[in-house]
């Protein structure tokens, strides 16, 4: 395995990050552990795994974005009045709950809802790519302070 992580760590890392963002049913937050145990730059493993963890979640945005009329019609068999009043809601409290998308089970459908609500992509950026890095950032810190002890 050391081999695999020296050659394609990384790549393997933004992958892994990508799919784990999707409504695939993964994590990567093992890999971002074991890269920074093996000493690789924790700086390069947060961007990586951020990049790739958003890239993942603007893809869930984009289905929503672009597929958010079967979703709402066929799928969650909304009306137009049900839709109104959902994006009334959303735009006034609950697209900061994109900021929270990095949680696991609950975050790749916030990203869903963002986009089938059409959260500009503006703010669909910042909030998704700020928590995104915020939870890598933590773990690394607590990755390489518990490395320490």
């Amino acid at each position: 395995m050391q081999d695999w992580l020296v050659n394609y760590g990384l790549y393997s890392l933004f992958i892994l990050s990508f799919l784990a963002s999707t409504l695939l049913p993964l994590g990567s937050e093992w890999m971002v552990v074991t890269m920074l145990l093996a000493g690789e730059k924790a700086w390069a493993v947060v961007a990586v795994a951020t990049a790739g963890n958003y890239l993942g979640a603007l893809s869930t945005y984009w289905i929503g974005l672009y597929g958010g009329d079967f979703l709402k019609r066929r799928v969650l068999r909304m009306d137009d009045a049900s839709t109104q009043k959902a994006e009334r809601f959303y735009h006034r409290f609950g697209s900061i709950s994109l900021l929270f998308s990095f949680l696991p089970v609950i975050g790749d459908p916030l990203c869903l809802v963002g986009g089938v609500l059409k959260i500009s992509f503006v703010r669909f950026t910042l909030l998704v790519a700020s928590g995104k890095l915020a939870r890598y950032a933590a773990v690394a810190w607590f990755t390489l302070k518990g490395a320490a002890l």
